[in-house]
Formats: C-alpha cells, sequence, structure tokens
C-alpha cells in the first residue's frame, strides 16, 4: 500500500482552516449518490498527495444532517484516497478531557436516526465488520505525531454521535455518560461506516470545545459570554488540530506500507451470491467494489 492519498475532511472550523493552509485544485465529483459537500481540492503535502473536504461545505451552510456522507465518501474513494483523516467539535463527557484537548476516539456510539447508514441498498447485501470503527494503523500514526500539538491528545475514548442539530437536554448528557461516553457529536457517523464500506482506513481528530450541558457552567458568566468562550476553545483547538494533522501526513512515509483491516472490508463482506448480482451492479458502485466484482 505504498501507493497512499489521505483524504482530509475538515469539521466545524478545521475545514476552512484547512482549505486556507495548502492552494491546490478544486476538483468536482459527481457520484451515484448525488453531490459532496463542495470541491474537493487535490493537493501535496510534504511527499504526500491529499485531497481536502470541508464537510459542512463553504461557509459551513449545511448542518450535521444535511451532511451527502455517500457523496463525500465516495468521492474521496473516486479520486483515489486510501486513508481518510476526519476531524470535529466535540463537547466532553469527562472531567479529563479539557476544552481545547484533543482526542483520538476509539469507539461509537450511534444515535443518528435521519441518515442514510449505507452505500449498499440495492444489487446486493454487504455486512462490514466494525467492531473497531477507527483504523488501528492510522489511530497509532496520529497518537505517534502528537507531539505537534501544544495540548494533551488523548488515546482512546467513545463518540456518541446524535442527530442534532439542536445540543443534549442535562438528562441526556448524563445518559451519554452513564453509557460509557467520552465524547459527543454529530458527524462521525454515519460517515465512517462508510469509510468502512469504502474499504477507505479512516481515523478522527476530536475537538473538545465545551463540557457540553452535565457540567454547570459558572454562574456569573451570561449566554453571550459563555459562547465567547466555546468559540475560543474551538478556534486554540483547531489550531492544534492541523499541526497534528500536518505532521501526520507530512511523516505518512512511517505507514505508507502498513496495512489497515479496512483495506480488505468487503473482501467477505458481500454475501450475495456472484451468479444473482446484475452487471449493473459493478457500474453503480464503480470504485467501492471494482475488486470484487
Amino acid at each position: 500500500m505504498s501507493q497512499v492519498k489521505v483524504g482530509i475532511i475538515g469539521g466545524s472550523g478545521l475545514g476552512q482552516a484547512l482549505c486556507a493552509e495548502r492552494h491546490g485544485r478544486p476538483t468536482e465529483v459527481a457520484t451515484p449518490f448525488g453531490n459532496p459537500s463542495g470541491a474537493l481540492v487535490q493537493t501535496d503535502w510534504g511527499r504526500t498527495p491529499v485531497v481536502l473536504l470541508n464537510r459542512h461545505g463553504p461557509g459551513h451552510t449545511i448542518g450535521p444532517s444535511g451532511v451527502n456522507y455517500r457523496a463525500n465518501i465516495f468521492a474521496l474513494k473516486a479520486l483515489g484516497c486510501t486513508h481518510v483523516i476526519a476531524s470535529g467539535a466535540v463537547g466532553s463527557l469527562r472531567e479529563r478531557i479539557r476544552p481545547r484537548d484533543l482526542v483520538i476516539p476509539d469507539q461509537i456510539i450511534d444515535k443518528t436516526t435521519r441518515r442514510v447508514p449505507t452505500f449498499f441498498e440495492e444489487y446486493f447485501t454487504a455486512h462490514v465488520e466494525l467492531a473497531q470503527p477507527f483504523c488501528p494503523v492510522l489511530r497509532g500514526h496520529l497518537l505517534a505525531c502528537a507531539a505537534a500539538a501544544d495540548t494533551t491528545v488523548h488515546d482512546g475514548g467513545t463518540y456518541v454521535c446524535m442527530e442534532g442539530p439542536a445540543f443534549s437536554t442535562r438528562a441526556e448528557s448524563d445518559m451519554h455518560r452513564a453509557w460509557g461516553g467520552d465524547l459527543i457529536g454529530m458527524t462521525v457517523m454515519p460517515e465512517a461506516r462508510l469509510a468502512r464500506e469504502a474499504e477507505l482506513a479512516y481515523a478522527l481528530v476530536a475537538l473538545s470545545s465545551d463540557y457540553d450541558c452535565w457540567r454547570p457552567h459558572p454562574g456569573d458568566l451570561d449566554s453571550h459570554e459563555l459562547l465567547k468562550e466555546i468559540i475560543g476553545h474551538l478556534q486554540a483547538t483547531t489550531a492544534n488540530a492541523v499541526e497534528l494533522i500536518k505532521a501526520a501526513v507530512e511523516r505518512f512515509g512511517e505507514i505508507a506500507d502498513a496495512a489497515s483491516p479496512a483495506h480488505s472490508a468487503l473482501e467477505l463482506a458481500i454475501w450475495s451470491d456472484r451468479a444473482h448480482i446484475a452487471p449493473a451492479a459493478r457500474e453503480h458502485y464503480g470504485p467501492l467494489v471494482a475488486k470484487y466484482l
């Protein structure tokens, strides 16, 4: 797997920051699932080719439930990506994960209800394994590059993905903590599941912006000051996340030949008899199934 190409999905704040970091070639990609969030920017960091995608679109105009996750992941696959480093703002559900910290999570609890969770709705049945929703090789590489970020980088954590766009009630926040959740966010699913179906090694850099609502805010802080504080945390942690991701990409040669379990995720996942799969399936799914049909 020496011919790597890294897709980078920027979430709240970080999407625009990453695109501003590099000049590249904007590329429009048509997919069977509609349009991606915007043009994908192809460029290079060091010796590594990368594709940048702003998850929420230019100006952050697409909400979490409105993101076309299937089109985004398909477009990255169509452009030859082998790995995806995603980012996203989160609320912390644990005292030890402070605002401005970064987390490289290792587990997910999916609470979304309005999003299509699979590419494979027609032609055949596919069941991908998702016990480890994040690539262990890519996670390890991000952690090995943690010194590039001027903040604490936590190894592991369970990300609770809620539908949104409204934030949790206090009772919900307490419930998420009781479930074992460490982070609360709105975008990692179905993105991580679709990346696995596309055989892309996927990992997340989570940006802690606040303590959600389980931890009472200081009584003398009004809502405007609270929002200002959260935005300040997000801006600071965005800068650190950019540095971490840049270091990971520039040092990608360290794991370029390391096989990820994700790279063969469909090998045993297609349960349908090949003799009963219509030829149109290959044309429809294109790069997702070219190895198998």
